[in-house]
């Protein structure tokens, strides 16, 4: 497993779907997984500290971690079968370490907020080639509608932040 951090997240506008990719730490492989919008929408939540007057399930999650005497010690994406990439979230208690089955999207709203390392496997990193000097480890993200006085973004600002997320936004990798 090598460890991987959230590089960028935006539209792939011919699927109109979003793409999270993640970077091998102190490397340049990447690993794009293309994932829903709640989970894009709760990952940017975190990555710009916007919080909501209610927990959203990640939040949730979160809390059941923590309030269970749990700790995340690590999430794991472990494979990808048929285009589906499957996850696992290690909780420790006290002595015991479980693993739970989980998707990497969730995995990784869950990881930023409790700020646990992320392992993909080797074999799902890709390799790219830099064309340009920006470095590739550089979080890409477009200026959002500025939040109301409550520092919250009302759900149109973060889908209008969402939508006009590029392809470019996140770099250029070969899959």
């Amino acid at each position: 497993m090598i460890e991987v951090v959230v590089s960028r997240l935006g539209l792939d506008s011919t699927t109109q779907s979003y793409v999270i990719v993640l970077q091998e730490k102190g490397g340049n492989r990447l690993l794009p997984i293309w994932i829903g919008q709640p989970e894009a929408e709760s990952i940017v939540m975190q990555m710009h500290n916007i919080k909501r007057a209610r927990p959203l399930t990640h939040d949730l999650c979160k809390s059941l971690i923590i309030g269970m005497g749990g700790a995340l010690r690590r999430v794991q994406i472990t494979r990808v079968e048929k285009n589906t990439y499957f996850a696992e979230l290690h909780i420790s208690r006290g002595d015991s370490l479980v693993q739970v089955d989980a998707r990497p999207s969730d995995s990784i709203a869950i990881a930023l907020r409790l700020s646990a390392p992320i392992f993909a496997a080797e074999s799902l990193l890709t390799a790219v080639e830099a064309d340009d000097e920006e470095s590739a480890s550089e979080t890409s993200f477009p200026d959002a509608a500025p939040p109301d006085e409550s520092g919250e973004l009302s759900p149109e600002q973060l889908k209008e932040y969402l939508e006009h997320l590029r392809p470019e936004d996140f770099g250029k990798f070969n899959l």
